[in-house]
């Protein structure tokens, strides 16, 4: 099995991309791989998979590197001889926030016909915007936390009590985000948050939640991940998230009951199929009174959650085969000739 990881990205998740790339050396024991990172401004440098380490992007000596450019069929390199391919048998976009998230690169995936493990476009829009996937889990038969919506222009009032939790709608690793206890803290939190995002969700905070994250894709079965209780205080901040991606050996499975186990396998289902096949993608759930809710979705979890899988590069080496392709267009020009020809200009 041949990978080439694409990271890095115009993205405030831009290191943490770097951190869950290089763990992937370490998780894909048996898999050749080609690295392939993404600038802050959007350039694709082919990078040595044997000097790969954390120094080479923070001071700049990824500049070094080959340029890649990006044409039908995949990534091309330079050469004095020509333009030479980048071989690989799929593009594992490992892009965290803006930019492998968003739809970015799986359209330019789809529009060059790049095989690649990624949630595809609609996929990609629907759970990068925090409030659009409530609208998504709720069209499924979701339940997920209860929410308000600000943008950086409305009247700064919320209805719900305190404490409550504000997170900008478009990122992810905890950045911007707030706890806020009375109703003085608001305007602090609110300014926080608008530094990263024009938009707002507003959900209460619930003391002492229990969490569960459940992983996992479709093959040509389900592949599903044990299921994590994360151990954490009052929410991952960016600091532990970023020490939290580069994990690369399997945790514990949660100590509950197999019908709650069955609960959050039933909720992660709907929310994946059909929309996210061809991604492997994380899910996290609060329990409140035993009824299960939806706290996010993550389409490209930090390291990929291969610390949740017991056989995590060979589940990689079964979606390969399963991912879903666009299907080609024939154009043969039929109507612009039956307009001529109707015109006499046969």
């Amino acid at each position: 099995m041949h990978i080439a990881i694409l990271f890095g990205g115009s993205s405030f998740e831009h290191e943490i991309s770097i951190v869950s790339a290089i763990t992937m050396k370490k998780v894909l024991k048996n898999t050749q791989i080609s690295y392939i990172f993404v600038s802050g401004e959007r350039e694709f440098y082919f990078i040595d998979t044997q000097k790969i380490n954390a120094k080479l992007f923070s001071s700049g000596e990824y500049k070094k590197s080959k340029v890649l450019s990006l044409k039908q069929g995949g990534f091309f390199v330079d050469t004095l001889f020509g333009t030479k391919s980048i071989d690989c048998e799929v593009v594992l976009n490992l892009i965290h926030g803006r930019d492998g998230e968003d739809g970015k690169i799986a359209s330019m995936m789809e529009f060059y016909h790049v095989p690649f493990i990624s949630p595809r476009m609609e996929a990609s829009a629907l759970s990068y915007n925090k409030l659009y996937t409530k609208f998504l889990a709720e069209s499924l038969g979701v339940k997920s936390v209860a929410y308000e919506h600000l943008c950086a222009r409305d009247e700064r009032k919320i209805s719900m009590d305190y404490p409550v939790i504000i997170k900008p709608v478009r990122l992810g690793s905890s950045i911007g985000v707030s706890i806020v206890r009375e109703a003085s803290g608001l305007d602090y939190a609110l300014d926080v948050a608008f530094e990263f995002d024009s938009d707002v969700i507003i959900e209460p905070f619930i003391e002492g939640v229990k969490e569960y994250n459940q992983a996992g894709c479709y093959t040509n079965d389900w592949e599903l991940s044990i299921v994590e209780e994360p151990q954490k205080e009052e929410f991952l901040d960016f600091e532990k998230k970023y020490m939290d991606f580069s994990r690369d050996s399997q945790v514990l499975s949660a100590d509950i009951s197999e019908a709650l186990v069955l609960k959050i396998q039933e909720n992660f289902k709907k929310l994946y199929d059909p929309l996210f096949r061809g991604s492997i993608m994380r899910c996290d759930f609060f329990v409140v009174d035993g009824e299960v809710l939806l706290n996010e979705i993550n389409p490209i979890p930090g390291s990929m959650a291969n610390y949740l899988f017991e056989d995590f590069e060979g589940m990689l080496e079964r979606l390969i085969p399963h991912l879903s392709h666009e299907s080609g267009i024939s154009i043969d020009y039929q109507y612009i000739h039956s307009i001529q020809s109707a015109k006499g200009k046969a």
